[in-house]
């Protein structure tokens, strides 16, 4: 996928997968606006394996499921 979607057009198009973002745009807080889907999954562990094929660069890791509320997650 070559091009360029904003944050609510990849939750619209990819929810509730995970979603590995290439050339991701962000602004002055990090916060995600935009960037190219690179690979999508609802496995999470699946788009990590694919995220070790590109080379270093900067992308994005995100999941747009809903969290259980017993889910905690550490960075």
């Amino acid at each position: 996928m070559d091009e360029v979607l904003t944050i609510e057009e990849i939750e619209a198009r990819f929810a509730p997968d995970w979603v590995l973002i290439g050339e991701p745009q962000t602004d002055e807080l990090l916060g995600l606006r935009a960037g190219k889907v690179l690979f999508h999954s609802p496995d999470q562990d699946e788009v990590c394996r694919k995220a070790m094929e590109y080379p270093p660069g900067r992308y994005a890791l995100r999941f747009l499921g809903t969290l259980l509320e017993d889910v905690v997650l550490v960075l």
